[in-house]
């Protein structure tokens, strides 16, 4: 008995030690929506998965909350769209004015790929039909869907002046008026549950329209929502409201961190988003396009951390981002 307890308790503090030898890191996360649940899915999976290390959430007001505490050094990671992660590098939109030069990317996630959504019933087809419609604005809760809609306008040459102004808070708020009939149209995403709800709420159901399938026109939302490219999403199962093939705006979402962050810990993390798909997929279906083989290391124009870089040379993924 007295050998079974010593090797009881050397157990235990074997353990005791492994778990507080663990590093602890956080990333910067929102308190719901698609940034919480993502940040969530890569908590998990690094803090089950990598040797020594645990990842936890530090919940913020949103994404430009957190930028420039992870740019000071005082967070380790962040999650964004690249639209954001492109103003806060150059100083512009959302971050105009204070260039935030200490992030480096670590890796490129999924893509996502919104359109506007309207009522069937309500003729509309493209862009250029929204002239004179009501549209939700303000967006103090999520400021970057004032650039998508800006820009969902500019690619048919129209601005804030040519609609009827209609004030919003968030992004799910904007969702429940449109359902509600106080406001025209509403951006989301294709496939997403909320163009379920509209589909059976909405008389008539709803329908995604395209963006001109124009070079100029992709400048023109480029010029309020940077670094995003075009698509054609065609009608399938579980697309809601695809009724034709459809030009959406595609943009991608980036795991990033800064620049004083040790090479061991972004290696570490840049290995889990790679070996950890099938858990990462299964955190929902925003995962559904992440594909850890051929985009991780996609080049946007700005650095990956020198850790993200070593992994992705050591497993033959790195593109020279």
């Amino acid at each position: 008995m007295k050998y079974l307890n010593l090797a009881l308790g050397a157990a235990v503090g074997m353990a005791l030690a492994a778990s507080a030898s663990a590093q602890t890191v956080g990333i910067g996360s929102t308190k719901g929506g698609a940034v919480s649940q993502i940040t969530a899915t890569i908590s998990k999976a690094v803090s089950e998965h990598s040797d020594g290390l645990q990842m936890r959430k530090q919940t913020m007001g949103g994404t430009q909350q957190y930028i420039p505490v992870i740019n000071a050094g005082e967070l380790e990671f962040g999650i964004s769209n690249i639209a954001q992660y492109h103003m806060a590098r150059t100083g512009t939109g959302l971050s105009k004015g204070t260039k935030y030069e200490n992030l480096q990317l670590v890796a490129t996630m999924m893509k996502f790929t919104v359109s506007p959504v309207v009522p069937i019933k309500s003729g509309i087809t493209k862009t250029s039909q929204l002239k004179g419609t009501r549209m939700a604005t303000g967006f103090k809760g999520a400021p970057l869907f004032v650039n998508i809609h800006n820009g969902a306008l500019a690619t048919a040459g129209l601005t804030v002046a040519d609609i009827k102004s209609v004030p919003q808070v968030g992004l799910v708020q904007h969702w429940r008026a449109f359902i509600a009939g106080k406001i025209d149209w509403a951006i989301a995403a294709a496939g997403s549950g909320f163009v379920k709800q509209m589909q059976a709420k909405i008389d008539g159901g709803v329908r995604h329209i395209s963006m001109p399938n124009t070079p100029e026109s992709l400048k023109a939302m480029r010029s309020w929502f940077p670094k995003t490219e075009y698509s054609i999403v065609k009608p399938a199962k579980g697309l809601t409201g695809v009724v034709e093939p459809t030009v959406f705006i595609t943009y991608d979402y980036l795991l990033w961190t800064h620049n004083k962050v040790s090479d061991d810990i972004v290696y570490k993390v840049a290995k889990i988003m790679h070996t950890q798909e099938k858990q990462l997929k299964e955190g929902g279906p925003l995962w559904k396009s992440y594909a850890a083989n051929k985009r991780l290391s996609k080049p946007h124009g700005y650095p990956y951390h020198p850790g993200a870089i070593k992994y992705y040379k050591e497993v033959g993924l790195w593109q020279g981002g």
